[in-house]
C-alpha cells in the first residue's frame, strides 16, 4: 500500500527507477574514483601520500589539532597518526607546538612558513627563491614579510618595513 509521500508503483516505473538508481550507481563511483585520483595527483605533485594531503586538508578545515583529535577525525588509528605527523615534520608541512590550553598537550598545525624556505616551490614552474629572497630582503631593511591564509578566503601577504 502506498503512503502520501511514496504513489503506487507501476510496473513500468519500477523497472525505470532501478534503471535510473543503476545509472545513479555507475556515476557515482566514477565520481568517487576520479575525486581519489585527482587527490592522489595533487599529494603526489607536493611529494606527499594521499593520506598525508588528507591530513593537511584537515588542519587547514579545523585549525592546529592534538595527535588524538586527528585520529578521530581522520579516522586513522592512533599509532598512524603518529607516523603520520612524523612524515608531516620531516617533509616541512606541519609542526608540532605547545598547546596553550593545557600544557600537557601538543598540538599539530601547518607551518606556513615552508613558503618562505629556499627552492619550495609547488606550482612546479618556479625556482622557489621568490618569497626566500623577498623575505631576505624585508630582514635586512629591518622589516618582515608575513603569510596570512584563511580557508575560503584565501592568502595574504603582508611586507612591513620601517619608517625611515
Amino acid at each position: 500500500m502506498a503512503t502520501l509521500d511514496e504513489p503506487a508503483a507501476s510496473p513500468g516505473r519500477t523497472g525505470r527507477r532501478a534503471e535510473l538508481l543503476a545509472q545513479l550507481e555507475t556515476a557515482g563511483r566514477a565520481q568517487s574514483a576520479a575525486t581519489v585520483m585527482f587527490h592522489t595527483a595533487v599529494a603526489a605533485r607536493q611529494g606527499l601520500s594521499a593520506t598525508e594531503e588528507k591530513a593537511l586538508d584537515l588542519l587547514e578545515r579545523h585549525g592546529p589539532l592534538t595527535a588524538g583529535e586527528l585520529a578521530r577525525h581522520s579516522g586513522l588509528a592512533p599509532a598512524s597518526v603518529t607516523g603520520l605527523i612524523n612524515r608531516l615534520e620531516r617533509k616541512g608541512f606541519a609542526r608540532r607546538v605547545r598547546n596553550p590550553n593545557d600544557r600537557r598537550s601538543v598540538l599539530v598545525e601547518i607551518d606556513r612558513d615552508r613558503v618562505f624556505r629556499p627552492f619550495v616551490s609547488d606550482n612546479g614552474r618556479g625556482t622557489g627563491l621568490g618569497l626566500a629572497i623577498s623575505r631576505e630582503l624585508a630582514h635586512a631593511l629591518g622589516g618582515d614579510l608575513k603569510l596570512d591564509s584563511v580557508l575560503g578566503r584565501g592568502s595574504r601577504f603582508e611586507l612591513r618595513l620601517p619608517a625611515r
